[in-house]
């Protein structure tokens, strides 16, 4: 009797508990239900306390704190950053994307701060004093392009000229044609589409100042801009085409022609390899590492080859190229010296192409530019040597040469070899430089498809004008040795760089054998110095004015580290 009425007594327990811990699931789905349905609509002011939404995209009455931001990733980190603002009326699934994409955003941040101090290593080194060094004064004569304004037009005494300029009126193309915006550009900055505020940037000393904030609308300019026309550019051996933008803006476009991740055969010559498109992001990307800034900026882009290439370019060359392949992709090999045939297409997956794109420089026509055969340039021959391959004291007969018998052209040279041999180009045979500047400006890194070919050997003939001339600028030398530094080391910070470019988004641009070839390769150049060192007393070129040898105790004796 006493064991029933426990177990009736205990079963009642049971059904109270079960139905206490119905009504609290009921109650925690309600819950969940409200919370879901206000989910959905996101304050305004959200995307604005994104960290990478605020220092990636311009904001009207903050050029301070955007300019604090570009100095240091001049990069859209992801598209979502130049889409606008999240609306209340959006639905959910589209509020989904944008959070997830905030999300990537911040996990890269947080994976960016873990570098110095609490900060990227990237963001460190562009604070580093020697990427901060005092510049000239900059005189009239110093910029490659300039607006005219009202004293020009009353000095060419032209009637027209002076009530335009008054007018403050449009200036620029007047073509009707489909696609193209109407110009609308004054003297004012602010109209300017980015690629000719980047023309109007470049100057006798650099093509671009890593600090501009413009830098940041220019590589999104590229990444986003709609193409509204493809045409195959003339000269050159591989297919490069010419893209042509709303604003007039154009850049060169190099297809994606083998996997990244693809070693070049150890048996080819130099010259019969493929361009590679992520070579001419990493390009410049290691450019402005090094503090060079002298490689237009590049940026990788994923385009439709029937929408952005077939249906709208007005080449007929390059239009009866393209075909359907027997597994459906889109293909197309243009017209070229070498490479362009049905045996080396250009495909799409079926449609999708990776591509890089650079921003073009002045029209010629505008900006004239002179090229200069490099003293240095290879043969270009299967059994033929050059003269510098042949002759162990060729530089002295360089040194004694105009326009490297004075100046910084030497030095100039030297900088550009050791660009090329850190990235493993052994296709430099010529450069060129602005004539507007004369022999007194920098030398224009153009040309960069064929680096980053191989990464398990290196070609110590690339740095054969460093050996040779045992010549270099003190202000290089301090930055390859503070990239050699574990608290920056070249390979992290080159990471770094190019995780912001679009492209890494697919895969990264640079695979980790290849960065890890370039603290390689960054260690064999200081040894060559140290080598120099060693024999010659004049290898360093002073360039930063006060500055006192370094010694080998502290190779940074006078800048805080």
């Amino acid at each position: 009797m006493l064991r029933h009425s426990f177990g009736r007594s205990t079963r009642s327990i049971c059904l109270v508990l079960a139905c206490l811990s119905l009504v609290l699931h009921l109650l925690l789905a309600l819950f969940c239900l409200s919370v879901l349905q206000t989910a959905c609509v996101l304050p305004s002011s959200s995307s604005s306390s994104s960290p990478s939404s605020s220092s990636s995209s311009p904001v009207s009455g903050k050029e301070d704190q955007q300019q604090q931001s570009t100095s240091h990733s001049p990069f859209p980190s992801s598209p979502a950053s130049s889409s606008p603002k999240p609306s209340k009326n959006r639905d959910c699934h589209k509020v989904e994307n944008d959070v997830t994409e905030r999300e990537r955003e911040l996990t890269w941040a947080k994976k960016r701060d873990k570098g110095v101090k609490g900060h990227s290593k990237l963001e460190a080194l562009f604070d580093h004093p020697l990427y901060n060094l005092p510049r000239p004064e900059f005189q009239e004569d110093d910029w490659l392009l300039r607006v005219r304004t009202d004293d020009d037009a009353k000095d060419t005494g032209s009637e027209q000229e002076e009530e335009d300029t008054a007018n403050n009126s449009k200036w620029g193309s007047e073509s009707e044609e489909e696609g193209y915006d109407d110009a609308n550009w004054t003297t004012n900055v602010e109209t300017h589409p980015p690629w000719l505020r980047f023309h109007l940037g470049i100057s006798r000393w650099e093509l671009y100042n890593r600090k501009d904030p413009n830098l940041v609308q220019l590589i999104r300019y590229l990444a986003t801009q709609r193409i509204v026309n493809a045409v195959q550019k003339t000269g050159g051996t591989q297919l490069k085409l010419l893209m042509s933008f709303p604003s007039y803006g154009q850049a060169l476009l190099k297809p994606m022609k083998q996997s990244r991740d693809a070693e070049t055969d150890l048996n080819l010559f130099y010259f019969s390899d493929f361009e590679r498109h992520n070579a001419e992001i990493a390009a410049f990307h290691l450019d402005r590492v090094l503090g060079f800034n002298r490689i237009p900026p590049a940026v990788g882009r994923l385009v439709n080859i029937t929408k952005e290439i077939r249906d709208i370019t007005k080449d007929p060359r390059l239009l009866r190229t393209f075909y359907t392949s027997p597994v459906g992709n889109v293909c197309f090999y243009g017209q070229c010296e070498y490479y362009c045939s049905t045996e080396n297409p250009v495909c799409g997956r079926p449609h999708a192409l990776e591509v890089s794109l650079a921003a073009m420089l002045p029209d010629l026509t505008l900006a004239p530019r002179r090229s200069w055969r490099s003293p240095w340039r290879r043969a270009y021959s299967r059994t033929k040597l050059a003269a510098w391959e042949k002759d162990p004291a060729y530089c002295d007969t360089v040194k004694k040469t105009p326009p490297y018998n004075h100046g910084t052209r030497l030095v100039d040279v030297i900088d550009m070899a050791i660009l090329d041999f850190l990235m493993s180009n052994m296709d430099r045979h010529h450069y060129e430089t602005f004539e507007k500047f004369g022999n007194k400006t920098f030398l224009l890194h153009l040309d960069n498809g064929r680096a980053f070919g191989r990464h398990s050997r290196d070609e110590p003939s690339i740095l054969a004008p460093l050996r040779q001339c045992c010549r270099i600028r003190r202000s290089s030398l301090l930055r390859l040795h503070l990239l050699s530094l574990p608290s920056f080391r070249l390979s992290d910070v080159m990471r770094e760089s190019l995780a912001q470019d679009p492209l890494e988004r697919v895969a990264p641009l640079l695979s980790k054998p290849h960065l890890s070839a370039l603290d390689r390769r960054l260690a064999t150049v200081l040894q060559v110095v140290r080598s120099c060192q060693d024999h010659h007393e004049d290898v360093i070129y002073s360039d930063m004015e006060g500055y006192q040898r370094p010694t080998e105790d502290n190779p940074f004796k006078d800048i805080f580290i």
